[in-house]
């Protein structure tokens, strides 16, 4: 009964991360404009066409024809024809002027009511490692805008003051205007921008004390090419089944199937059919998330050797344990001990670092809580079966052990 229980409990998981990923189609921002977002179902995170009102060709030229001398200098004295505007996300507008010694005047505009609003410069499309300009009014009316390092997904680890982004000097400034809030600054890079990935996101509390960020209400994460003004979603959906993928294989599949041997060896030879078509499919999705990754890599250029190093140290473990199967020694073969000590510890290791490696993706994608509850409540209820497991297989062996004969002895050969 084990085993059905295990799928029982991944499926409302699933369900629930289904639940907690979907974005509603329709809403409105704090009494301002109705903002549609329409969804491709391909990915459902970031991708979609997002219309506001007036952001066709007359409502293009309305935003993006505001006067700016309201920034003061530098940034109110730029042309507005000097500068590229684009709106890029929701309400979002940003507008960037690239000089040739590659100082890039960056002001990023967007409706706002309370709380911050980011922008944030990422080597891969991901939270981690990334660093953000953000701004908001405080409770007073005091304008703050500061650079965050984003070292994890945690409010505790975005660093105020910290960062990489490469600030020339010239204050940054955020402003006011409308409905609308503007942030400007300065950055001097070593090379021209081209296609970047360009992290968004807003939150409608007050940072705390210390400027300490709390934690957003929207965001999204979008490759934007500098050279041509033009956006292209990060297609979010591959990422997500990677995870998917490899939570299924080597957080619920593969344990499963190492404990029907232990437990079940009493309903022989069912246990060791169970236990073989059980592990074949943990290797078979545990190898589709191994491509996925490669892909990811390849397409988001996401450099995460310690995540990437111990993926393929387990690909190589399950490769390892499948030759194992054909070529596993017959019970009175004296190889055959040797056998089952490789067998034995192979899969041991595999199934550690395969879970190592599933908290390890959590953290660097930035997953949240969500996922990080969803795998922890999965990791408890695959003790709890062990433990019940256990308990009954004790109690086996002692009824059994008491129904022997007080005259029997064990053959000491």
């Amino acid at each position: 009964m084990a085993i059905p229980s295990f799928f029982v409990s991944f499926t409302k998981i699933l369900v629930g991360f289904c639940l907690l990923c979907m974005v509603h189609k329709d809403f409105v921002v704090a009494g301002f404009e109705k903002v549609r977002v329409e969804h491709d179902t391909n990915e459902p995170h970031t991708n979609g066409s997002i219309t506001t009102a007036g952001t066709g060709e007359d409502g293009r030229s309305e935003l993006c024809g505001t006067d700016l001398s309201f920034l003061g200098p530098p940034y109110g004295n730029m042309s507005t024809a000097k500068m590229v505007c684009s709106p890029i996300w929701n309400t979002f507008v940003l507008r960037y002027h690239q000089r040739e010694d590659n100082v890039m005047t960056i002001i990023l505009s967007a409706v706002y009511t309370t709380g911050w609003v980011g922008i944030g410069f990422s080597r891969n499309g991901m939270m981690l490692g990334s660093s953000a300009m953000v701004g908001w009014f405080n409770r007073k009316g005091h304008a703050r805008i500061k650079q965050y390092y984003l070292q994890g997904a945690h409010v505790s680890q975005v660093i105020p003051d910290k960062g990489e982004l490469p600030l020339n000097g010239i204050p940054p400034v955020v402003a006011l205007h409308g409905a609308m809030i503007y942030l400007a600054f300065q950055a001097k890079f070593e090379h021209r921008l081209g296609r970047q990935p360009i992290l968004l996101a807003f939150g409608t509390r007050y940072p705390t004390g210390f400027h300490h960020l709390t934690k957003h209400d929207d965001k999204t994460a979008v490759w934007f090419d500098f050279s041509q003004a033009s956006v292209l979603n990060i297609d979010t959906s591959q990422r997500k089944n990677h995870g998917i993928l490899g939570l299924m294989a080597w957080g619920l599949i593969l344990p499963a199937g190492a404990i029907v041997p232990r437990y079940l060896k009493h309903k022989d030879p069912l246990w060791y059919y169970l236990h073989a078509v059980i592990q074949f499919l943990g290797f078979i999705l545990g190898l589709a998330s191994v491509l996925l990754g490669i892909q990811l890599y390849q397409s988001m250029k996401a450099d995460i050797p310690a995540h990437r190093g111990i993926g393929i140290f387990v690909l190589v473990l399950s490769i390892l344990q499948v030759m194992a199967f054909f070529l596993r020694p017959n019970k009175d073969s004296k190889y055959r001990r040797y056998w089952n000590w490789y067998h034995l510890w192979f899969g041991r290791m595999a199934l550690f670092f395969g879970s190592l490696n599933i908290v390890l993706g959590i953290q660097y994608a930035g997953a949240g809580d969500d996922w990080k509850i969803g795998y922890g409540f999965l990791l408890a209820i695959t003790l709890l079966v062990v433990i019940i497991l256990e308990t009954f297989s004790c109690l086996r062996r002692r009824r059994d052990k008491s129904n022997l004969p007080s005259n029997f002895q064990m053959n000491t050969i």
